[in-house]
């Protein structure tokens, strides 16, 4: 009797670690991180000036009072404020965010990935067509064949 030998938790590991999935992920998450600071630069850079135009370049400062006296800042703050002005400007983030990855990332790549079905689509029709243009050639190949030996039985 021969007794199966289990794997090692090394192996184990190892058989993991290469599987694709997990290397995708690994790739996508150093890319997203990357991403991020290029989605911080145009939010900072551009859609902030932007709102300070009509306000203050840091959303943060927007608040209303729920329950008042609301003086002071931070650990010393006295009353109920609502941060709105911090939602807003995650809500630009996000919406920005959301933006620039459909317009430069999703959009084109699903162009690209159309194009190529179409592609792939238009070998596949004319290798469909040739092959039942040939396979119409060999049935009247055949066919002449059947023909011909039926008319050479009938000789005498």
């Amino acid at each position: 009797m021969s007794a199966k030998k289990e794997p090692s938790i090394w192996q184990g590991f190892k058989a993991f670690l290469m599987r694709g999935n997990v290397v995708d992920l690994a790739v996508a998450v150093v890319i997203g991180a990357a991403f991020t600071n290029i989605v911080n630069s145009v939010v900072k850079g551009i859609i902030n000036p932007l709102v300070g135009a009509f306000g203050t370049q840091n959303l943060d400062g927007y608040s209303s009072c729920l329950k008042g006296p609301c003086t002071g800042t931070g650990d010393s703050a006295t009353g109920v404020r609502i941060l709105w002005g911090s939602v807003l400007g995650a809500t630009l983030t996000f919406v920005v965010t959301a933006a620039v990855v459909y317009f430069l990332m999703v959009l084109p790549m699903s162009k690209y990935l159309a194009r190529q079905e179409a592609r792939r689509k238009a070998r596949e029709g004319t290798q469909e067509v040739i092959e039942v243009t040939e396979l119409e050639v060999l049935k009247e190949i055949r066919d002449a064949l059947v023909a011909q030996r039926g008319s050479g039985h009938d000789r005498p």
